[in-house]
């Protein structure tokens, strides 16, 4: 069940995307994925902590040959707004040269994480790197990215739920919410 509102911390929320919306939209994603990269094996690279409920739903809607690896990169540090300090908790632990690369991601907003994540996985030399993320904050965006597969485009207003946290919770809603100013 999704409640139309909820309490985080100490603040409101009503809902923007529900459970069901998000499950359509991951469908339509893992279908392009997979015409994308039939024959090529990707890995799929979720970026922790907030990937986790949209990458283990876009795996079960990947039919081709895949791995999967974990990367942890911060610039929010449980706060509403973007700190624009980058903190590298994980780094990536398997070799990448000549592989296709997916970025999994929960949100790209400013685009400054994802540059400095899409920069540093060029670096290992793979055969290519898209981004696959949940929300994208088109009037956020600072740097110049190609985002491939976007599963929805959002208002510049702060979000929960469905992996996205604020001051470490809500992570646990199965929809998104936007902030109750």
């Amino acid at each position: 069940m999704n409640p139309k509102t909820t309490t985080v911390a100490d603040k409101s929320f009503k809902m923007m995307i529900s459970a069901e919306t998000i499950a359509d939209r991951i469908r339509v994603l893992g279908g392009e994925i997979n015409r994308d990269f039939a024959d090529k094996k990707p890995v799929l690279i979720g970026i922790l902590n907030g990937c986790f409920l949209f990458m283990a739903d876009l795996v079960k809607q990947i039919d081709v040959d895949c791995e999967i690896a974990f990367m942890k990169v911060s610039s929010y540090h449980g706060g509403m707004e973007s700190s624009r300090t980058i903190t590298e908790d994980y780094d990536l632990k398997m070799a990448v040269s000549g592989r296709h690369l997916i970025i999994v991601e929960d949100i790209v907003d400013t685009g400054n994480t994802m540059r400095f994540i899409v920069d540093k996985l060029q670096a290992k030399k793979p055969a290519s790197v898209s981004i696959a993320t949940l929300l994208f904050k088109p009037a956020a965006m600072e740097q110049k990215l190609d985002l491939q597969y976007v599963a929805f485009e959002i208002e510049n207003k702060f979000v929960v739920g469905y992996g996205l946290d604020y001051k470490g919770l809500g992570r646990n809603l199965n929809a998104v919410y936007q902030v109750v100013l």
